[in-house]
């Protein structure tokens, strides 16, 4: 399915990523190994993926503006990477704004933070907690997580310095992330990938409606819709729009955002199949609704301005 030029208002892209292999260290693609990976193998992605591969990619279905989330670089020197992207727009005019890295269990968290936030590209902060790879191993507690007092008074920080959040972590954790939520209401607590469907048994779909609907709770939580891949299975529209809908059903128009997940989502399907599947998943909505999706939720929650787009 491919996005007719016409049907697609202007949108934003809140979930992209850049690296330059040659450059820049980025371990998990220089030789590290990532167990578990949620789409297998991903030795596609051990290539340098720049504003020009984006362009390529969006051709016909290009973005007005993007976010930019932390890469994985090397965590010695995360503000490194910001700088480098920093650059990178200038030259490009991608990316728009940035969620950097900071390691918020560590002892020098509040100066990473203070270091990301002079950035004035910078609009937030992702660093992965602590999870447990499958549901029936979901535990509270872990040393890292949500849980973790060490951990959440680095997260306590984020409101110092005007910093979003963004969480990846699967749905079994979403009860620890409404509690981070109603412990932090002034932090916006962002989760990335639609809370990770990657079970589509009847029993995994149910655990991951009433997860989105616990964390929906928090006023201050908003959701991305992306990640819709599975492991060895093909990327389609019919098996995606209706997880869409769900999401949207849950959180509302007012708190949801595309997001394209690129280049890790071009390991099971296309950029225009991306988009054209989000366009039909909400084409029922009204004309407000759907711009909010598109680009009016990313704009308010990053503080994307117009000339930014």
């Amino acid at each position: 399915m491919t996005p007719a030029d016409n049907d697609i208002p202007a949108f934003i892209d809140a979930h992209q990523h850049f690296w330059d292999l040659v450059r820049n260290p980025y371990p998990w693609l220089q030789g590290e190994t990532v167990e578990g990976f949620r789409y297998g193998s991903y030795e596609a992605l051990r290539r340098n993926y720049l504003p020009e591969d984006f362009a390529a990619d969006t051709r016909g279905c290009a973005p007005t503006a993007t976010v930019h989330i932390e890469a994985e670089w090397d965590r010695r020197g995360p503000v490194d990477e910001t700088r480098w992207l920093t650059g990178l727009a200038q030259h490009h005019r991608r990316p728009s704004v940035l969620v950097a890295h900071a390691d918020l269990g560590a002892p020098d968290a509040g100066q990473v933070l203070a270091a990301q936030a002079a950035f004035s590209m910078v609009r937030g902060i992702r660093h992965k907690p602590a999870v447990s790879p499958r549901a029936a191993d979901a535990r509270r507690g872990q040393p890292g997580s949500m849980d973790d007092a060490r951990w959440r008074e680095g997260y306590a920080l984020l409101q110092r310095f005007g910093l979003s959040f963004d969480l990846q972590a699967p749905w079994w954790h979403l009860e620890q992330a409404l509690e981070l939520a109603r412990d932090f209401p002034a932090t916006t607590l962002i989760l990335n990938h639609t809370g990770l469907p990657s079970d589509r048994s009847p029993q995994g779909l149910a655990g991951w409606r009433k997860a989105l609907e616990t964390l929906a709770l928090a006023p201050n939580a908003a959701l991305k819709i992306s990640g819709l891949g599975q492991v060895d299975t093909p990327w389609s529209a019919q098996a995606n729009i209706p997880l869409i809908r769900t999401a949207i059903s849950i959180f509302g128009a007012e708190r949801c955002m595309f997001a394209s997940n690129f280049p890790v989502d071009s390991l099971v399907t296309s950029y225009p199949a991306i988009v054209a599947a989000f366009a039909e998943a909400i084409a029922p909505l009204a004309p407000a609704e759907r711009h909010a999706l598109w680009a009016g939720n990313a704009a308010r929650i990053y503080r994307i301005g117009a000339h930014a787009q």
